[in-house]
């Protein structure tokens, strides 16, 4: 988002496929950045119930989606411009 946006340099966008994943996606991402890092967003919206939440920390911008309503706003599509980054969790040993 870095040079195409005047908001953030990164959103990280992640989806899960139930509200209580939703909600522990929201927590835990508070909680490690809180006690590892000792940063707080500056501003959460949304709720799982509504299938979309976002963490804002000023320069990285968090979007947790249901994986439909991800599909459906599309937003790697809406900031197409934007270099992406694929992530893949690390296989647990």
């Amino acid at each position: 988002m870095r040079g195409i946006s005047t908001f953030t340099d990164f959103f990280v966008i992640c989806s899960g496929t139930s509200e209580p994943q939703l909600k522990a996606i929201a927590n835990e991402l508070e909680t490690r950045l809180r006690e590892d890092h000792s940063v707080r967003p500056v501003a959460v919206d949304g709720f799982p119930a509504s299938q979309w939440m976002v963490l804002d920390f000023l320069q990285v911008v968090v979007h947790i989606f249901h994986r439909d309503k991800r599909a459906f706003y599309s937003l790697e599509d809406l900031w197409g411009d934007a270099p992406r980054m694929h992530w893949q969790a690390a296989a647990a040993h």
